[in-house]
């Protein structure tokens, strides 16, 4: 089988994050650096690419900083193939019935928050869907702050945003809009068991075509103290407030 290409490859650092492709498809690793520390933890990992004939090598600090282009590498760093998205009729076609949540990111584009988005993603059982032409994909920095959790969440690409509506919908699904303010209470409103909460990017917010297409409006209350909470953060409380209705 022809080996894969650069751009289908991925550089990915922090120890959960390794350790969670290790744990679903170690086959996707193709090259492994380690401080000496980690040897005794990565064992299982390191006798698999033994046993696989995938290169690893123990380096120093230095080369694992200039590796993951960051300090933040905590002693780890591979190389991994890339998980495409799947198609939003795949993944509506294989959903199990009853309550599902998922996100729609409109020009959602900072790593560290998409990060975080896929760490509170894992935690509440919840799945990215992504625009036809969002650039966005996951990164080496966004893996890390996902402490594991970006392979745990499906990322869904859908098509043109109307049909991709017209099939959310047709799937039982209720689109919500969230906006700074205007909105309903999103700890008061009755929330459906298929909730897509749509939530802009980090600056100017979803398109408002877009929000004038949801079915609802929901805004999170707070002090006022400041203008909003970002995207990442207010995904989290949204979640939650999904998880527990």
């Amino acid at each position: 089988m022809a080996r894969a290409g650069a751009s289908d490859e991925m550089r990915l650092h922090g120890f959960n994050a390794v350790q969670a492709v290790f744990a679903r498809r170690p086959e996707a690793i193709r090259k492994l650096w380690l401080a000496e520390a980690l040897i005794p933890r990565l064992q299982p990992l390191l006798k698999w690419c033994v046993a696989h004939r995938v290169g690893y090598r123990v380096v120093a600090e230095d080369d694992l900083r200039k590796l993951a282009a960051s300090s933040h590498h905590e002693g780890v760093v591979a190389d991994v193939l890339r998980e495409p998205p799947q198609p939003l009729t795949a993944w509506l076609r294989d959903l199990a019935e009853g309550p599902a949540c998922a996100l729609w990111l409109d020009g959602v584009g900072n790593p560290h928050n998409l990060g975080a988005i896929l760490r509170s993603a894992a935690h509440f059982g919840a799945t990215v869907l992504l625009p036809r032409h969002s650039p966005l994909q996951l990164s080496g920095a966004a893996a890390r702050v996902a402490e594991g959790g970006a392979e745990a969440v499906p990322l869904v690409r859908m098509g043109r945003e109307d049909n991709a509506i017209a099939q959310l919908r047709g799937a039982g699904f209720t689109l919500a809009a969230t906006v700074v303010r205007g909105g309903d209470d999103a700890f008061a409103a009755t929330l459906p068991q298929r909730l897509v909460y749509v939530l802009g990017n980090e600056g100017e917010g979803m398109s408002s075509a877009l929000a004038e297409a949801c079915d609802l409006r929901l805004s999170i209350p707070g002090t006022g103290a400041v203008e909003s909470l970002n995207v990442a953060a207010a995904t989290a409380v949204l979640l939650a407030r999904w998880y527990s209705r």
